[in-house]
Parts: structure tokens; sequence; C-alpha cells
């Protein structure tokens, strides 16, 4: 009933499309972007309920008080604490290590301002696992959400993350202008 709904909302009847041509292993990472408005965690919950997906996400912890809290976690939601200086990358490296499954969404700006420094912890926990990154675009414009490219991480960050944000560069989030991908060399 619930995957009935999601299509029915996000396809029917805001006529949003889908455009997936990446395969989606048992362990991997996505990054989602651009991340510009509070609609874009809607769009996502609408769109894996509507293929069926499961997946993690990290949120800071600020979302997570009474009644959110109990139901960001219960439908993937991991609180990150920005003050304090964890290791959650490491920990979930080997979380994802030692899973049969696991799936990761993550917002690599990092915040819903303009942000040219994109946060990497993404990419270290998919490096460290040895899990791909599944891009995925949020298109408001076109309304389309797509995954075109995966990138396997080879260490090399500042290439890798170049080729990510080139992958987004096109792409138009709800407030258009809180979206950046920086300046690229």
């Amino acid at each position: 009933m619930w995957k009935r709904f999601c299509n029915w909302l996000l396809y029917k009847h805001w006529g949003w499309t889908a455009e997936i041509t990446e395969s989606h292993p048992d362990k991997y990472i996505i990054c989602l972007a651009p991340h510009t408005s509070n609609w874009d965690f809607v769009m996502g919950q609408l769109f894996i309920g509507a293929q069926g997906m499961k997946s993690n996400f990290l949120m800071k912890k600020e979302w997570f008080f009474w009644p959110l809290g109990p139901l960001f976690r219960y439908i993937g939601g991991i609180p990150v604490y920005r003050q304090k200086h964890t290791s959650m990358t490491d920990a979930m490296a080997e979380t994802a290590k030692a899973s049969n499954v696991f799936h990761l969404c993550i917002t690599p700006e990092g915040t819903r301002s303009p942000n040219p420094d994109w946060k990497k912890g993404f990419y270290f926990i998919a490096l460290k696992a040895g899990m791909p990154i599944l891009l995925y675009g949020l298109d408001y414009k076109r309304r389309l959400i797509q995954c075109t490219k995966t990138i396997i991480p080879s260490g090399n960050l500042e290439k890798d993350m170049r080729e990510i944000k080139l992958y987004f560069k096109d792409f138009k989030g709800k407030i258009p202008n809180n979206f950046t991908i920086g300046e690229l060399e």
C-alpha cells in the first residue's frame, strides 16, 4: 500500500520521472545532490518508497527531537553530532564491512545553503568499505530523479570529487541559488 501511494503521489500526481541506469549491489553509498530544501528529504522518501528500497540516511542530531526522532530512526535515520569529533566515517565503514546489506544516503553539501566545500565523509566510507558510490541527482526543473553514474573510489580524492561534482553541475535544486559545486580547475 505504501509503495502504491508513493508511486501515485510522486509520479502520477506530481509528475516526476526517474531515470535509473545503475545497478544497486548489496552495499553502496548514495550521494544525493543538490540538497537545497527540506523538500529533498520528502522527495527522497517518496522515491525509495515507490521503488520499494530501504536506505539509511545521515541527518543532524537536532532533527531527532520528540516526536520526529523515533520516526526518523524507524525509517533509517542516523543522527550526526557535528560538534563532537567522532570517527563516524570509520564506524560507518566498519558497519558496512560487517553487514551483508548496507545502503546509506548522504547529501555531500552537508547543508541546504550554498556550500562549495562538500563534505567528504561519504567518499571515505565508500573507500574504506570498498563500496561504490551511486550518484543520484534531484532536478526540480525537469522533475527528474536520476542515477546514471557510479563512482568506485580510487583513493585520488581530488580527481574523484571533481568527477562527482561535475555530474551534478546541471541539476536544479528546489532553491537553485542554494546549490554550488564550487570552483573546479
